[in-house]
C-alpha cells in the first residue's frame, strides 16, 4: 500500500488511460504528480478492463506502465488511507464491530479489490507486461510482480516501505518477500530499503532488465510481434546485484523469527553497513515489525498467494485500529517532522500480535480462491 499523498490528474484527464495498438493493449495509470498513486477506482477500472481483454482475441499481450518519468507507481494515496486510521484507532475498539468497521471503511473497500486485482493479476491468462521503471513500491509492487512478464530498468526503485508508517507489507507482498532468498526479502520488510532494477532480477521479483531508454520501441514492437521474440530483441544482461552481495551476513542476521534478535545479530556483526541496518530497523515502529516478520515467516509456510492476500488482509483491517499507522502516516506525510512516537516495545505482547492474525467474522474475510477469480460483476462496477 505505501505511497503518495493525494494529487489529482488534470481536469479531464482519467486516472488510468487505456489504448490498442496491434495486438497489444495498454493500460496506463495516469496520476503522475502523486508518482501514479493507486485509488480505489483505478484499481477497479484496472479490473474492468483486464477481463474485457482476457476474452478479446484481437488482444494478444497486455502492458501495464505509468505516466510520466517519475516511475509506475508510487502505492496507495495514503493521506486517504489516514483519514480512516485516525478515526478508527482513536475509539480504541476491538473485536467484530471493530473488524466490520475497519472492512466498511474506504480503506477497507479498497483492499478488498485491490486484493482482489493482485490475484487475478496472478493468474492472467495472457502475456501481461509490467514496466516497473522508476519508483514502484506498495500498491504498485501488486500490480507488477504478480505477473507473468516483469520488467525492470536502470531505474527501478523497488521498495515495501510500509513498517516506516506504521502499517506492514501487503498486496501480496509477504508472499513475493519471503521467497527472495537468503533472507533478502526480510531485510527489504524490515529495513524499507529499495531494490534497484539488477537487484530485483538477481532476487527473483522481476524477470527481464531492459533499458529506460528502449521501453517505448518494446511496446511499439509488441504490437505486432510475439513477448518472447521481443524480449530477445530488447532485454539485456543486468549489472551485479549489490544488495545480492551482501546475502551471506543478511542470511545469518535475518534467520531468527524475533525482531530483537535480528537488531542484535546486525550489531554483532560489526560492519558499517550491518550497524546502519540496525540502526534503520531500530527506527520503524516496533509493532509493524514485529507484526510483518510474523507475516513474512507465515507466508513463508504458505502455498498459495490466496492464503497470503487473506492473511495480509486480517492485518491491514487491524493495522487501521491500531494508533501506529495513523501516527506513522502523521510524521511521515502530514505533519513531515519525521518523529513518529511509536507505541513501546515494553507494550507489545504476544497477545497484541496474535490480534492482528485473529480470524476476521464469517461477513468480512477475504474470499477464498474461486472467489478471488471469479466475482460478482457487480463487484467491478463503477465506485
Amino acid at each position: 500500500m505505501a505511497g503518495t499523498s493525494n494529487s489529482e490528474v488534470s481536469v479531464g484527464e482519467p486516472s488510468i488511460k487505456t489504448h490498442r495498438n496491434g495486438h497489444v493493449g495498454v493500460i496506463e495509470l495516469n496520476r503522475p504528480k502523486s508518482i501514479n498513486a493507486l485509488d480505489h477506482e483505478m484499481a477497479l477500472a484496472m479490473e474492468r478492463t483486464l477481463r474485457e481483454w482476457e476474452t478479446d482475441d484481437s488482444v494478444a499481450t497486455v502492458v501495464v506502465r505509468g505516466a510520466g518519468d517519475r516511475g509506475l507507481c508510487a502505492g496507495g494515496d495514503i493521506v486517504a488511507i489516514h483519514r480512516d486510521a485516525k478515526e478508527l484507532s482513536v475509539t480504541g475498539a476491538r473485536g467484530d464491530r471493530a473488524d466490520r468497521a475497519a472492512a466498511d471503511s474506504p480503506s477497507g473497500r479498497f483492499w478488498r479489490d485491490e486484493y482482489r486485482l493482485n490475484h487475478y493479476i496472478s493468474r492472467y491468462p495472457k502475456p501481461y507486461v509490467a514496466l516497473m521503471d522508476g519508483i514502484v513500491m506498495g500498491g504498485g509492487v501488486g500490480i507488477s510482480a504478480h505477473g507473468n512478464t516483469r520488467i525492470v530498468t536502470d531505474r527501478t526503485r523497488l521498495a515495501m516501505p510500509e513498517v516506516g508508517i506504521g502499517f506492514v507489507p501487503d498486496v501480496g507482498g509477504t508472499h513475493l518477500l519471503a521467497r527472495v532468498p537468503d533472507q533478502l526479502g526480510t531485510y527489504m520488510a524490515l529495513t524499507t530499503a529499495p531494490a534497484n532494477g539488477a537487484d530485483a532480477v538477481a532476487l527473483g521479483i522481476a524477470d527481464h532488465y531492459v533499458p529506460a531508454e528502449s521501453l517505448d520501441a518494446l511496446v511499439d514492437a509488441l504490437a505486432t510481434r510475439p513477448v518472447g521474440d521481443v524480449l530477445a530483441e530488447f532485454a539485456v544482461e543486468p549489472p551485479a546485484s549489490s544488495l545480492h552481495g551482501d546475502g551471506e551476513w543478511i542470511a545469518e542476521a535475518f534467520a531468527t523469527d524475533d525482531v530483537a534478535e535480528i537488531i542484535a545479530n546486525c550489531r554483532a556483526v560489526g560492519s558499517e553497513g550491518a550497524t546502519k541496518t540496525a540502526d534503520k530497523i531500530e527506527s520503524k515502529s516496533p509493532l509493524a515489525l514485529r507484526v510483518a516478520l510474523r507475516s513474512l515467516r507465515e507466508a513463508a509456510a504458505t502455498p498459495s498467494l490466496a492464503e497470503s492476500l487473506r492473511r495480509e488482509y486480517r492485518v491491514s483491517l487491524r493495522s487501521l485500529l491500531h494508533p501506529d499507522m495513523a501516527e506513522g502516516i502523521r510524521a511521515q506525510v502530514i505533519d513531515k517532522d519525521r518523529n513518529p512516537q511509536w507505541q513501546p516495545v515494553a507494550d507489545i505482547t504476544s497477545a497484541t500480535i496474535d490480534d492482528f492474525f485473529a480470524q476476521l467474522p464469517d461477513d468480512v474475510e477475504l474470499a477464498d480462491a474461486d472467489r478471488l477469480d471469479n466475482p460478482d460483476p457487480q463487484e467491478i462496477s463503477n465506485v
